[in-house]
């Protein structure tokens, strides 16, 4: 008897501290969300609401921001793309105007608004375990995906009605794989079913391979290929031919 009367009070002892302790761990949480969402909106008003609405319901200025998700945010205005300093057919890259805290509190206060893309985790972007074979196949998917736009070796390149993709060189891995779920300006959405979590970090291992490899002179042309050498042979080469051509051809008129 004594044996099931313990159980029964240990049952209720352990009811009781999951009553007591587990609530104010929830509701702590809680509270931490919801004060940086407050503090998004505010931030959200004062820097962005001018363009893209007090709702963010987008105006004929800026396009909404419901349902674009965390990433979004944390990308453009990470890259200090936004707030955009005068309109154009897209932001340039540039300084930041906000602290790492106050992206991340707009970033939950527009992710409130629906569902979106999130911030990557660390895990999400990381590198280190890479594999020579899975980098090279990276550089085979960047090649497919990516090249027609921004360039064999991630340096950019212009697009039509005052577009362009931007010099990847500098860009971080979050933002990288930021770019590729959001789709910011010409660029498309790549969503998990046409490029995996797996395949996003090949890519970014390829260019971090490729950015720091050291370049050990001559001209690389964007990385288009081995073609410096023709060029110098078509412009020293043909050209001398035809400069030696020339000279002939009036010394042989002068002789007549």
């Amino acid at each position: 008897m004594a044996k099931p009367i313990t159980l029964l009070l240990a049952l209720f002892l352990m009811g009781g501290l999951y009553a007591v302790f587990s609530p104010a761990d929830r509701s702590a949480a809680d509270g931490n969300v919801n004060s940086q969402i407050v503090q998004g909106k505010e931030l959200f008003q004062v820097s962005c609401a001018t363009c893209h609405g007090l709702g963010a319901e987008g105006t004929s200025a800026a396009p909404s921001l419901v349902g674009v998700g965390a990433a979004a945010v944390d990308f453009q205005v990470g890259t200090g793309r936004m707030p955009m300093a005068k309109p154009g057919a897209q932001g340039p890259r540039g300084k930041t105007e906000f602290t790492p805290a106050e992206i991340s509190a707009l970033a939950a206060y527009v992710a409130s608004l629906g569902a979106g893309p999130g911030i990557p985790t660390s895990q999400q972007v990381s590198t280190n375990n890479l594999t020579a074979e899975e980098i090279a196949r990276g550089g085979e998917l960047f090649r497919t995906n990516c090249s027609a736009c921004h360039n064999y070796e991630g340096d950019g390149g212009a697009l039509p009605n005052g577009k362009y993709a931007p010099s990847l060189g500098q860009t971080t891995a979050s933002h990288i794989y930021e770019a590729v779920r959001t789709g910011p300006y010409a660029m498309p959405v790549f969503s998990s079913g046409t490029l995996t979590d797996q395949d996003v970090r090949e890519i970014i291992g390829y260019l971090q391979t490729l950015h720091s490899t050291p370049n050990n002179g001559g001209f690389s042309l964007g990385g288009i290929g081995p073609v410096s050498e023709g060029l110098w042979g078509w412009i020293v080469g043909i050209g001398g031919l035809v400069m030696v051509a020339t000279w002939l051809a009036r010394k042989g008129a002068r002789a007549r």
